[in-house]
């Protein structure tokens, strides 16, 4: 299955196919480019519980947080709600005798993963973006660290 732009609009990081090949792995490509699906269970952030951001793999865009994640089992990070709406587009996909919906990021239009709504999870928008791990990066969140006190501050001018 080839990559295409099937919104028809262009997107604010435009590459080359070789560009692409070149700035990614063969798997990562594979799932990016060419909406490839990696193999359930065996992502990388199936199960992580980290807080942070998830970013495209390929462009940078932040796409969800990690307060959206849940487990619903299925196999791939599940998401309830991108992080902003129009950091993903949506592509009606009818690939496989099936109608799906096939989330893109918006920003370079590489594959994500789908989003399937009415399936009965306890999360506040009853969808769940079912998200390929080799299409993001997490960028944890950082912890404030205990800051010093001010109140003896020395170093003001008279």
């Amino acid at each position: 299955m080839s990559h295409h732009n099937a919104s028809d609009k262009p997107y604010a990081v435009q590459r080359t196919d070789e560009e692409w090949r070149a700035a990614l792995t063969p798997a990562e490509y594979k799932v990016l480019r060419q909406a490839g699906t990696e193999p359930a269970f065996r992502g990388e952030y199936t199960d992580t519980k980290t807080q942070g951001v998830y970013s495209c793999r390929a462009c940078g865009t932040e796409l969800f947080r990690s307060d959206t994640k849940f487990e619903s089992h299925c196999g791939w990070p599940s998401f309830y709600s991108p992080l902003a709406g129009d950091t993903v587009e949506y592509i009606e996909d009818r690939t496989f005798g099936m109608k799906r919906v096939e989330v893109r990021c918006a920003n370079c239009g590489s594959h994500l993963g789908h989003v399937f709504e009415g399936e009965g999870y306890d999360t506040p928008t009853d969808q769940r973006y079912c998200i390929n791990s080799i299409s993001l990066r997490l960028q944890p969140e950082e912890r404030p660290h205990e800051q010093p006190h001010a109140h003896g501050d020395e170093s003001t001018s008279a």
